[in-house]
């Protein structure tokens, strides 16, 4: 409680001293105070309330508690942007510690909209909330139930699963909200009747499913399933990708516990052998699962309906065409053939040439060879008549 402290006045006989620390004083100069400060708002406060000393103490430890209370529900102040306040169903609190794989980590922990969207950041946040809200001290004598405090503890083990890289993907895996929506993924039935030609249903009804498998891919990006108009290479390549899909998806989570208390070796090496076969046949059958649904969807897409059609329609063009070729062969073979016959043409020109030239060289050869002979036989005429 503040106090009030009343100076003594001076005694009537005071006078200023005439040491020489008196006389190194500043001169007193009258100095304007403004009216502001702490001080000076308490006193306008307690002024304007009306308010005593005692009574303005008490305000003040109020407004005290009343900031920190909103500061650890607000959580310092960050803006969670409604991280953890989802509503929490009647069953929630009906949970048992004991069966805690059996829980739904997110939405024990107020994300069920995240999911495994959700950031280690949020996932803080979102146990704070709840722990605030839960924590087994705060909620002494506001309820007469005996299970706040196993709530309590199916929070702090959602809490541990989902800041565990490994385990939290191990339960991504088996996550029960997208187990319930793989059972409920398009069949052949549903694209009967009306439905069997209808290009918009077929892309509303299985977007949403590769995008959810999309999840468990090891390569990124992921090709997603496009929209009518993509090309050949798109399409091939999507249904490439997935026919090869490469899933980091495990079943861990699901393995079944070594019974409490038991020491022996042969019951740990049984079940984690159990384990292990469990874990085998689960991948095999998720595997095959997603094989169908591509299977699926190559035969009822009406992509390649399309891709076929255009195909069809090139062939036939080419059919009407002289030769099955089009325009643009027609004209490249004749320019082909054009060519080659200038070449040709060419080529017997200079083969005449040099035959030509060789006929020419023989008859000059012969005309030599003659007249060689003619002069050999006047030379012996002349040496036979001498």
């Amino acid at each position: 409680m503040a106090s009030v402290t009343v100076l003594p006045s001076l005694p009537q006989n005071w006078a200023a001293s005439d040491s020489p620390a008196a006389q190194s004083l500043a001169p007193v100069v009258q100095r304007k105070l403004i009216p502001a400060g702490s001080a000076y708002l308490a006193h306008v406060r307690r002024a304007l309330q009306n308010l005593s000393f005692d009574a303005y103490d008490k305000l003040i430890e109020q407004d005290r508690l009343r900031i920190e209370a909103l500061r650890a529900d607000g959580l310092n102040g960050e803006d969670d942007l409604g991280v953890g306040d989802e509503g929490e169903s009647p069953e929630l609190s009906l949970l048992d510690p004991k069966e805690w794989k059996k829980q739904d980590h997110y939405q024990v922990l107020g994300l069920s909209r995240l999911r495994y969207n959700a950031t280690p950041e949020q996932i803080k946040i979102a146990h704070r909330k709840k722990v605030l809200k839960h924590h087994p001290d705060k909620k002494a004598g506001q309820s007469h139930t005996t299970n706040d405090d196993a709530f309590f503890k199916c929070i702090q083990k959602a809490h541990e699963v989902l800041t565990h890289l490994e385990r939290r993907r191990q339960f991504d895996s088996v996550d029960p909200y997208y187990l319930a929506l793989e059972e409920d993924v398009p069949t052949a039935a549903d694209f009967k009747g009306s439905k069997a030609n209808d290009v918009d249903f077929f892309f509303k009804s299985w977007t949403p499913v590769y995008e959810m498998e999309a999840r468990f891919s090891k390569k990124t990006p992921v090709p997603l399933l496009g929209s009518f108009d993509d090309p050949k290479d798109k399409v091939e390549a999507f249904y490439d990708f997935w026919y090869n899909f490469d899933s980091w998806r495990s079943f861990e989570y699901l393995d079944k516990e070594v019974n409490e208390g038991s020491d022996s070796r042969d019951d740990k090496r049984y079940t984690e052998k159990k384990n292990k076969s469990e874990r085998a046949r689960r991948k095999k059958e998720d595997t095959a699962r997603l094989r169908s649904l591509v299977d699926l969807t190559l035969s009822l897409d009406p992509r390649i309906k399309r891709i076929k059609q255009e195909e069809k329609e090139a062939r036939e063009a080419k059919k009407k065409n002289k030769g099955g070729n089009s325009a643009a062969e027609i004209k490249a073979k004749a320019e082909e053939e054009k060519r080659k016959a200038e070449e040709e043409a060419k080529r017997k020109e200079e083969e005449e040439k040099v035959a030509r030239a060789e006929a020419k060289k023989a008859k000059a050869a012969a005309a030599n060879a003659a007249k060689k002979a003619r002069r050999q036989q006047r030379t012996g005429e002349g040496e036979t008549a001498s």
